[in-house]
């Protein structure tokens, strides 16, 4: 969420809802994305929000536009598929056109489109949008913190697999149901990561980031109980420790914390300065692992939510 919330009068504004875009309207919203990474520092719609813009209607996923003589200075993802949280939002405002009340109108369009439950990232956690949030009655409801260590000193020791447990790369199509089958039960307290669906996995597969070769799959009897995926962002030479998940028949004997030293290692060798992650500022455990491999929080993305 990267907005304002002054109204200012001038030109009247249009905010249209669809259900999929038109690839001239997919592109002209990416350049506003672009426009506003710039300046902000950081995208204000997710991975998975920039995923939505393509292809087809997706189930529960709505785009709002706004627009001011046909020129388009808003955009708004409202994503409503988890099955008890409230929908989810993301939205932006062209940096050029701050400070006119148009977040405020985009954020008070999801509010009505979602029924008055909404939960809404501020990637960033910029003043404006705190203070958007507050104006709009939302509350603080989860902090998730981006983490990142150098590569050019690592020095991990060998990871420590547990007993009768190997590591390999995915295969593309092969692996596809076995991955979905553990990520599914690794991340099922996690509504977001838990519900890829084959469609979100295929989507991912099609992006010029994906690399099979840095997806490392563990398993153990011919079972997949684990997995760490690796991302490189090639522009900002940033790797990153995109997901790193355990099946709940596989945890607790340190398959985690190997599998993050395999994927770093894998980074490094690379070339790559710098690692990154995201993890919940909540989840204690695994902030005091990361830490503990020297990770130290770069910056902070918040949720705002309404009262329920």
């Amino acid at each position: 969420m990267t907005s304002d919330d002054t109204a200012r009068p001038g030109r009247p504004r249009s905010i249209e809802t669809y259900d999929a875009l038109t690839p001239e309207q997919t592109d002209a919203v990416l350049g506003l994305l672009d426009e506003a990474a710039r300046t902000d520092g950081q995208q204000a719609v997710s991975e998975q929000g920039r995923l939505h813009l393509r292809g087809d209607a997706r189930d529960g996923v709505s785009h709002l536009l706004l627009t001011v003589d046909g020129e388009l200075l808003g955009y708004a993802q409202l994503e409503g598929t988890d099955p008890v949280e409230p929908p989810a939002a993301e939205l932006v405002v062209h940096p050029s056109h701050r400070g006119r009340g148009h977040g405020r109108a985009l954020a008070s369009a999801l509010l009505s489109a979602s029924g008055k439950r909404l939960r809404a990232w501020a990637h960033g956690g910029h003043a404006a949008a705190r203070h958007l949030a507050q104006v709009l009655g939302l509350t603080l409801f989860r902090e998730l913190r981006q983490m990142r260590r150098p590569l050019t000193d690592l020095d991990l020791p060998e990871p420590a697999l547990p007993k009768g447990v190997t590591v390999r790369p995915f295969v593309p199509g092969q692996d596809d149901t076995a991955w979905l089958t553990v990520n599914a039960a690794a991340f099922a307290h996690h509504p977001e990561q838990g519900s890829l669906t084959q469609r979100d996995l295929d989507d991912r597969k099609a992006e010029p980031w994906f690399d099979p070769a840095g997806f490392f799959l563990a398993e153990r009897e011919g079972e997949v109980v684990g997995f760490h995926w690796t991302k490189v962002h090639g522009a900002e030479r940033l790797g990153e420790v995109y997901v790193v998940g355990v099946s709940p028949t596989a945890q607790g004997g340190g398959l985690g914390k190997a599998l993050t030293a395999v994927g770093l290692r894998h980074l490094a060798a690379e070339g790559l300065p710098t690692a990154m992650l995201y993890v919940d500022a909540d989840n204690e455990a695994a902030v005091a692992v990361y830490e503990r491999l020297g990770f130290v929080t770069y910056e902070t993305d918040l949720m705002y939510r309404t009262e329920t």
